[in-house]
């Protein structure tokens, strides 16, 4: 599956390198709400967590949807700024509308849900469509949906009060000890860029970054097949030691492109026993599986959600998941009428750190 960035010509002036206080913020957060996509960071997010002041703790659950399957938009920006508090300046001036409905759309874990005029805010049907989404998701879902179309301005307000109190918490002081890596990141990729061109440099942002034959286009290796422009400016990259192995693409339509992107490599997996690895890798034979499991990578679904994710019947979905269950690369745990799927990663980190980060992209 392929995310294609049209970069409208000649990459020349098409790609910026920066740095992004906020973008590390919110890879911190995820870290925070998925430890089990950084073991490498596993005591730092048990420190963080021990030390946090309950009010902030409770703050950070009940609004984790923002960055813990997938990135709100409004939190990996296309124009970095150098301090956090001009980063979230940025995003107070976004409309209502453009803020609530990419809240939404992490919120109510849909890569479908998508608003046009009128919004959900106006209009009573797209209220109740994303409603229903976020129910489907779980109370705290749709308690913050709830808040969120009923007084956008408060939830905003908090949101943003939120990730103050974390720099004080314990972003200011990650922030002092990545500082230096990510500049020196940086400083490389812009010498590539322009000493060896384009290719070279998205070469050394991930192997699945590569410039198209013709120069006019990104294609990015992710979890769906998806279209976006730079409608006359440019893709800006953003190296994340937090973030890792996560490639973050922004692409949604409005939001001028953005990835986030790894500055170091994972270290080596623990072996598995030759009869699990031969089992998975049987399971994972299927491509129908590897999607079904790249989808299970952002969070637990359903076999509805699961089914609707990719236009496929629940009995379809139910097979290939008993499939993945038998070889031990899934669990399961049931809500009230809801039985939700996720996948066991260090059952999967297991096979590869190369099939790892293919997964988490």
């Amino acid at each position: 599956m392929t995310l294609r960035i049209d970069i409208g010509g000649p990459p020349s002036g098409r790609l910026r390198f920066a740095v992004s206080p906020l973008a590390e913020l919110t890879a911190m957060l995820h870290v925070l709400a998925e430890p089990g996509h950084h073991p490498q960071l596993a005591g730092w997010a048990a420190d963080v967590r021990s030390g946090l002041p309950p009010e902030l703790a409770e703050r950070l659950s009940e609004a984790e949807f923002l960055w813990r399957s997938s990135r709100a938009d409004f939190l990996v920006p296309a124009r970095p700024r150098p301090t956090l508090a001009e980063e979230l300046d940025d995003v107070d001036r976004i409309d209502d509308e453009t803020y609530v409905a990419a809240a939404l759309i992490t919120t109510c874990g849909s890569n479908r849900l998508h608003f046009g005029a009128p919004s959900p805010l106006a209009d009573a049907t797209a209220r109740e469509r994303a409603l229903d989404l976020a129910q489907a998701r779980g109370a705290l879902q749709e308690a913050f949906a709830e808040r969120l179309l009923a007084d956008p301005a408060a939830v905003r307000a908090r949101v943003r009060d939120t990730l103050q109190q974390c720099a004080e918490a314990f972003f200011d002081a990650a922030w002092t000890g990545v500082a230096a890596q990510l500049a020196a990141d940086l400083r490389l990729k812009n010498d590539l860029l322009r000493r060896q061109g384009p290719a070279a440099a998205l070469a050394s942002v991930s192997g699945a970054v590569t410039l198209a034959p013709d120069g006019t286009r990104i294609l990015v290796d992710k979890l769906q097949d998806n279209a976006t422009s730079v409608r006359g400016g440019a893709v800006t990259f953003l190296p994340s030691v937090f973030g890792r192995p996560h490639l973050v693409a922004v692409h949604a339509p409005g939001w001028l492109p953005v990835l986030q992107y790894p500055v170091a490599e994972a270290g080596p997996a623990e072996p598995v026993p030759l009869e699990t690895v031969t089992l998975r890798l049987e399971a994972l034979a299927h491509p129908v599986r590897l999607r079904l499991l790249r989808t299970l990578a952002r969070g637990p679904h359903t076999t509805g959600e699961l089914a609707d994710a990719w236009a496929l019947s629940a009995p379809e979905v139910s097979r290939h998941l008993a499939v993945l269950r038998r070889a031990g690369l899934l669990t399961s745990r049931r809500d009230g009428r809801y039985v939700r799927y996720s996948l066991s990663l260090p059952d999967l980190s297991g096979l590869g750190t190369d099939l790892l980060a293919a997964v988490l992209r």
